[in-house]
């Protein structure tokens, strides 16, 4: 293999390795926005005014746009600066440049200045928190994947029986019902 083809190669496995998990750091922020947005929509105080569907939506695109611009501005400095996902200067000045474009837009450039500073606050926040939380969160569903995450306590008047004790309680219940119908029987006797 000549000296070009192996750069070529190396040159493909970092464009592959640089894309790797944008779905993840892109899209799934994206949607979880929409979603925010449109329960906070539902929260609104303006949902009389303009309508429940409305200003969910509203409320939920915005949100939805806002952070498709910080996480496509963080993505983009990533790949220019050739760093890892979880470098927060990333978060940084995308949260700087995604802010100051979107408040220009909004509000000239006093908004600009505004928007670029919490844009760039907020970002970085979480991402951080972010950042801090994902091995919790990973450890939580290792030690949890056997389905076990939801164990009731002894004391709870709701019990999973196995299946003795399901016997048990369906032969306890057949002797109530004959019972009760032996006692409806002489009712209906006494009745008659």
């Amino acid at each position: 293999m000549s000296q070009g083809d192996s750069k070529k190669l190396e040159g493909e496995a970092q464009s592959a390795s640089s894309s790797d998990g944008w779905k993840e750091r892109f899209i799934v922020p994206t949607i979880l926005a929409g979603l925010v947005g449109g329960v906070s929509g539902l929260l609104s105080k303006h949902r009389k005014v303009h309508g429940l569907a409305n200003i969910s939506a509203t409320y939920a695109t915005n949100l939805s746009i806002v952070t498709a611009c910080y996480c496509g501005a963080r993505e983009f400095v990533r790949v220019s600066r050739k760093t890892g996902p979880d470098d927060l200067v990333n978060s940084a000045i995308a949260g700087f440049g995604s802010g100051a474009l979107l408040g220009r837009l909004q509000g000239g450039q006093r908004g600009a200045l505004r928007y670029s500073v919490i844009f760039a606050v907020v970002g970085t926040t979480v991402d951080y928190a972010t950042l801090r939380l994902a091995p919790i969160i990973r450890n939580f569903r290792e030690s949890h994947k056997d389905g076990d995450w939801l164990k009731l306590p002894e004391w709870s008047p709701i019990q999973v029986l196995d299946e003795e004790a399901l016997a048990e309680k369906k032969a306890r219940e057949q002797k109530l019902y004959a019972q009760t119908q032996q006692a409806l029987g002489k009712l209906r006797k006494e009745e008659s």
